[in-house]
C-alpha cells in the first residue's frame, strides 16, 4: 500500500493506522487542569509512557521492533542511501540495528549509520559513524556516555540527512516528548538543510497533545509497530 503525502497513515502490519487519541489504559495525557504547570504534566506524561514502555516483556518488544524495521524498510526506502542518524536502544526502545545494518551490508552509495555524540550541554548533537563488526570494515570503537549508552569515541563528525528518533509520547501534531534534554530540537534547528525526522515508537505512544513549547521541533513523521503517520510540518 503506497504512503501518500499527507495522508493521514498507512498501516504498517494490516494493523489499524487512524490516528486516535489513545485509549485509557494507554497512559492519555491528563487534561490541563488549572494552576497544574505544563511542565508537571508533561513530566508525569513521559514517566507514565516510559514506565509502560519498560514493562514490556522481551518478546513483545523484540515483536514491535520488527514490525517497525518491516514498515521503514516498505515506506523509507530511500533511507539506504542516506546518512542516517538513529539512537542506541534504551530502556526497551525499539531496536532498529538490525535495520541499519542490513543497509550497511547492502553497501548502497552514500549510506552511512551515524550515532548521535553529546558535545556539550545545550548544544546541538553531532554524529559520528557506526560500523559493527562483520561488515568488512574497521569497527567503530564505543564509549559510554554517563547514562551508559554506546557512543563512537572516535572520528569525524557526520552531517545526518535523516534521524530516526525515538519517541516517549508524539501527538497528533508531530510533536514529541522525549528525555527532557532537549538535544534532538537543538539539532534539528541548527542543521541546515533539516534532515528528516522521522519518530519511532510504539503505538500506544500516540497521545493527542504533548503541549509543545515554543523551542519544540516537529516530526516529519512517526512509524509505530501499528501504522505510519505523515505530518504536515507547514500547516498553518
Amino acid at each position: 500500500m503506497k504512503s501518500d503525502e499527507g495522508a493521514p497513515a498507512v498501516p504498517a502490519a494490516g494493523l489499524g493506522a487512524v490516528w486516535q487519541a489513545p485509549s485509557a489504559s494507554a497512559a492519555a495525557a491528563p487534561a490541563h487542569a488549572p494552576g497544574v504547570p505544563l511542565a508537571e504534566l508533561r513530566r508525569y506524561l513521559r514517566r507514565s509512557l516510559i514506565e509502560r514502555r519498560e514493562a514490556l516483556a522481551a518478546d513483545v518488544c523484540a515483536a514491535a521492533s520488527a514490525l517497525v524495521v518491516a514498515a521503514l524498510r516498505t515506506h523509507f526506502p530511500q533511507l539506504s542511501g542516506l546518512r542516517v542518524g538513529f539512537c542506541w536502544p534504551m530502556r526497551n526502545e525499539i531496536d532498529l540495528r538490525p535495520l541499519l545494518l542490513d543497509w550497511l551490508h547492502a553497501a548502497r552509495p552514500g549510506f552511512q549509520a551515524l550515532l548521535p555524540v553529546v558535545v556539550g550541554a545545550a548544544q546541538p548533537l553531532a554524529f559520528r559513524a557506526w560500523i559493527p563488526g562483520g561488515t568488512g570494515a574497521a569497527e567503530t570503537p564505543l564509549a559510554l556516555d554517563r547514562h551508559g549508552i554506546p557512543y563512537p569515541a572516535s572520528g569525524d563528525f557526520v552531517v545526518p540527512e535523516a534521524l530516526l528518533v525515538p519517541v516517549n509520547a508524539v501527538d497528533a501534531a508531530g510533536y514529541r516528548l522525549g528525555y527532557g534534554g532537549g538535544y534532538f530540537d537543538r539539532t534539528l534547528a541548527a542543521i541546515s538543510p533539516r534532515p528528516q525526522a522521522i519518530g519511532i515508537g510504539f503505538d500506544f505512544s500516540r497521545v493527542a497533545t504533548v503541549w509543545p513549547q515554543a523551542h519544540d521541533e516537529p516530526l516529519d513523521a512517526l512509524v509505530s509497530d501499528a501504522a505510519v503517520f505523515r505530518f504536515n510540518r507547514h500547516a498553518d
